[in-house]
């Protein structure tokens, strides 16, 4: 029964901002990487961004300088603000939790149900 619910997506006009938020449940959020991915129609799933238990992040090239991906431990969440929106970001977004046991090689990985974001004039 482990949950994640993404929210904040909608429609913004190019150069806008939204700020996605991911709800987690069930597990032991501060044991897992967290990241943001998107899907356009007729394209692939691509990470946009991460952000390890430790902290440090990484993103997509074409993101850079536009989003910052964050969590917040306490409240179980991870955040994507998403600034300088342009048409090309339009996609479905998904939260992903993911944690690997490095002694069993067992992964554990969660998906969210995804979130529209639509960048239109």
């Amino acid at each position: 029964q482990v949950q994640l619910v993404e929210s904040g997506g909608g429609l913004v006009q190019p150069g806008g901002s939204l700020r996605l938020s991911c709800a987690t449940s069930r597990i032991i959020f501060s044991s897992y990487t967290m990241g943001w991915y998107r899907q356009a129609p007729g394209q692939q799933r691509e990470l946009v961004a991460r952000i390890f238990n430790g902290g440090s992040t990484n993103y997509t090239d074409s993101v850079k300088g536009r989003f910052t991906i964050s969590r917040d431990n306490a409240k179980n969440t991870v955040y994507l603000r998403m600034n300088s929106l342009k048409s090309e970001d339009t996609a479905v977004y998904y939260c992903n939790a993911h944690r690997t046991r490095i002694l069993t090689g067992r992964a554990y990985d969660y998906w969210g149900q995804g979130t529209q974001v639509t960048v239109s004039s």
